[in-house]
């Protein structure tokens, strides 16, 4: 005897974009109080469509319990289609806007600290002088949310460092290759020193980047590797203006590439004996998602500087 599975008709109307973007604020945001901040409604509001949404779908997205929300099999599923029809909707408009002034528009732009500090500012400036009426949107975030913003259309690309290779959710460009370096203010007892010894350096305070960084295993694996404990006396961050003013008014330690150190005045690296592996720097889109004009014109920008 053969059991019929039977397929919600998710086209018969009860379907609202509102169900669509809780789910994905959920995803995001990992709770249903968070996910209703985000989108500006009340809690039982959420609630009261998320159980909607449930009751088309004939499944429950979430378990319940004393702690909030625990997502079952079905949420994850179902989240990546939602993300998806959000991500077109939102690139509908923004084609809808551009097509009514080429020259007007938005594009969003992702960055994080390793990388992109440095080029992103210089590219804006050149896109800017080339079209003054674009508007530039920058959000600064961890690469993990970055690439959920960008997978929901909330981000056009993001430009920074480029840990994998391109999948079937995300293309990623490289631009060019960069070095990590140790560095300190010119001011520090270690600057300009030679034949410092690598267990000294965890007797100074340190700026860490966020334990998701992809750097921060790789500063785990430094003093690993050489047997040193690492610091006690550190700042997790990667918020630029606080590393900038950790470094020049304090004796910390930071890793930054080798790009966002140059351009800081008064901060000095310890030298090549001290710099991690060089890694690729690039631009990440959303695979499936067509380019929009203004998008397009910031990643020729990104590129023409690399190449010059």
């Amino acid at each position: 005897m053969s059991s019929t599975v039977m397929t919600p008709n998710l086209l018969d109307g009860r379907l609202k974009i509102r169900h669509l973007l809780l789910v994905d604020a959920i995803a995001r945001r990992g709770t249903l109080v968070a996910a209703a901040d985000d989108l500006n409604i009340t809690q039982p509001a959420a609630t009261r469509t998320l159980r909607e949404l449930e009751e088309i779908l004939g499944v429950a997205l979430y378990d319940r319990n004393p702690r909030g929300l625990s997502p079952t099999p079905f949420s994850e599923a179902f989240a990546a289609h939602a993300r998806a029809v959000v991500s077109q909707i939102r690139l509908a408009g923004k084609h809808m806007a551009q097509l009514r002034d080429a020259n007007r528009g938005t594009v969003a732009i992702g960055i994080h600290l390793t990388g992109s500090t440095a080029l992103v500012p210089r590219a804006v400036e050149v896109l800017k002088a080339r079209h003054p009426l674009l508007t530039v949107e920058l959000t600064e975030a961890l690469p993990r949310r970055l690439l959920s913003e960008l997978g929901s259309g909330r981000l056009d690309l993001v430009v920074g460092r480029l840990t994998q290779p391109t999948d079937e959710h995300f293309i990623r460009l490289p631009l060019h290759e960069e070095a990590v370096s140790l560095v300190v203010r010119a001011e520090h007892p270690l600057a300009g020193r030679e034949g410092i010894d690598a267990s000294e350096l965890s007797g100074y305070p340190w700026i860490f980047p966020d334990a998701e960084a992809r750097l921060r295993g790789e500063l785990d694996q430094f003093f690993s590797a050489r047997g040193i404990p690492l610091p006690v006396n550190r700042v997790e961050t990667t918020a630029y203006l606080a590393v900038r003013h950790l470094l020049l008014a304090t004796d910390s330690i930071a890793a930054l590439a080798v790009s966002i150190h140059e351009g800081l005045a008064g901060v000095v690296s310890l030298g090549p004996e001290f710099e991690l592996a060089s890694h690729s720097v690039g631009i990440t889109l959303a695979a499936g998602r067509e380019v929009t004009p203004a998008a397009s014109a910031m990643i020729g920008i990104l590129r023409e500087l690399v190449a010059s």
